[in-house]
């Protein structure tokens, strides 16, 4: 049930059960932890969250790589990303939704044999058959045991798309509009808590062979991050402000209780950002490392408690807005953010910072990532971390793939699993672990409440200059990535790693 969010009691995070050194992993909800800092955010306000229609240069700014970005003279003419209808789609291309100068791969759907459609419809089918949905295909009788819908408006594309792509595919046709669902995220749950069993054994032997591999490019190089972590976060801050609460915060929420409502986001943001405070000590006087600013929400509450913090972005964008805020808040002789790569970083530091992070780091990266936390800490200092993870044999099976969140969300990623984190710092760092924390349903919550008002905002995301192919493709990502950690296909975790002091 719904509880109401508590006044602030400064306590500390509770300390690892069990023997010394163990690592506790367990859920959040009831932590005793609150809030140490501020209950209230700086006095900034966010950007504007009903905007005016952006000129073509303005909407397109940020983007980057990612299509989407209307002209301003793009007013006539059918809307991007309708649903269409068609017959047989073999041999030559057809035409799909969406404008064929931004979203080449939706508009155009691809070619198909017939033996190839009918090799994907036949183990398409009978991957549904077993679930717990209902798929109709064209208006025939639903496929599978009883559950959430998902209706294919047009078969014959829908089965090239996944027999030419896979699940890349499969997003595609989502933003093509050649199926739907009433409710996204169910259908979506099912398919990730079943993702291991929908391709046959035989064929996922042949992964190799099939699946799409990485870009060179989207290497998570110092050049090649800067350019991936631009597709994603330079889009527009107008753009995150319209679904994300006051404080900006594009991370997990720790919420007090569930179903949460949009007025408890910030509140159970600004929770988050003060229990990672607490792990990592920091008080009047630390020399705190943020790695990975956002729009700075954490800065501002760590140099509300006299911290002195050097934070790093790559987004310039977000750099834009967060040193806007810093000095509204009148708190920038106490706050430096850095347009730097993790890699360049210098100076050492009492405790450092870094929030969902690493998922953007690349596994060849990792060592790296890990060595400079290590290199960076004091003697005696504490890192706090916070990651979203995946089982580890889904890790080891995807981190090679090349999917439709690389595609079209975030170029070069790959969410790591715990035993990853906990095997490279034992590796390659003299970082201890210490305590680890799992809070998925909470993820889940925080995702619902941005779904649902990146939903509402429709007219808004519009006027900003995104078309409805865009919107899709948000719609599906959102609800994607909330059907994940519902199935508990993904999680997220709070880490803190400490650093024994220096031998005396």
């Amino acid at each position: 049930m719904r509880t109401a969010e508590p006044g602030t009691t400064p306590t500390d995070p509770p300390p690892p059960s069990g023997p010394a050194g163990a690592a506790p992993a367990g859920p959040l909800l009831g932590d005793p932890a609150e809030p140490t800092s501020p209950p209230t955010s700086p006095p900034v306000s966010p950007p504007t969250r009903t905007p005016a229609a952006a000129p073509a240069a303005t909407a397109a700014r940020g983007i980057a790589g990612i299509p989407g970005a209307r002209p301003a003279a793009d007013e006539a003419g059918a809307v991007p990303g309708a649903a269409h209808t068609g017959a047989a789609h073999t041999g030559a291309a057809h035409t799909g939704a969406g404008d064929p100068a931004r979203w080449p791969d939706v508009a155009a759907v691809p070619s198909s044999s017939w033996a190839r459609t009918a090799v994907t419809r036949a183990l398409v089918r009978r991957a549904l058959r077993g679930l717990p949905l209902r798929a109709r295909f064209g208006g025939a009788e639903p496929v599978g045991l009883g559950g959430p819908l998902l209706e294919v408006r047009d078969p014959a594309a829908f089965h090239a798309r996944v027999g030419t792509a896979g699940l890349v595919g499969f997003g595609e046709s989502y933003m093509a509009g050649e199926w739907d669902a009433p409710d996204l995220v169910g259908v979506l749950s099912v398919l990730a808590a079943r993702a291991a069993d929908l391709v046959p054994a035989p064929l996922q032997r042949l992964r190799p062979l099939w699946a799409l591999r990485h870009p060179h490019a989207e290497r998570n190089t110092p050049d090649g991050s800067r350019a991936n972590i631009s597709r994603h976060y330079d889009l527009s801050n107008d753009l995150f402000a319209l679904f994300l609460d006051d404080t900006l915060s594009y991370s997990a929420a720790l919420f007090r209780g569930f179903p949460a409502g949009r007025d408890l986001l910030a509140a159970a943001q600004r929770r988050k950002v003060d229990r990672l405070l607490d792990l990592a000590g920091v008080a009047a006087g630390t020399r705190l490392l943020e790695i990975g600013t956002g729009w700075g929400e954490l800065a501002l509450r760590a140099a509300a408690r006299g911290a002195r913090v050097t934070s790093l972005t790559l987004s310039r964008e977000q750099r834009e807005l967060a040193l806007a805020r810093v000095r509204a808040a009148g708190l920038d002789d106490r706050v430096r953010i850095e347009l730097c790569d993790y890699r360049e970083a210098r100076g050492t530091y009492d405790a450092v910072v870094s929030v969902e992070m690493i998922e953007a780091v690349g596994a060849e990266f990792w060592p790296v990532y890990f060595r400079t936390l290590d290199d960076r800490l004091a003697p005696g200092g504490r890192v706090a971390l916070q990651a979203i993870t995946m089982p580890h044999e889904r890790m080891l099976a995807a981190r090679d793939t090349f999917t439709w969140i690389h595609k079209y969300v975030f170029p070069g990623g790959l969410i790591p699993s715990t035993r990853a984190i906990e095997e490279t710092v034992r590796d390659h760092t003299g970082l201890r672990l210490a305590r680890r924390d799992a809070f998925g349903a909470h993820y889940a919550e925080t995702l619902r409440l941005w779904r649902e008002e990146f939903t509402a905002r429709a007219e808004n995301v519009d006027a900003l200059g995104f078309d409805e192919t865009f919107r899709r493709l948000w719609t599906f990502y959102l609800a994607y990535s909330e059907a994940g950690f519902r199935a508990g296909y993904l999680d997220v975790q709070q880490y803190l790693f400490t650093k024994e002091n220096a031998a005396r």
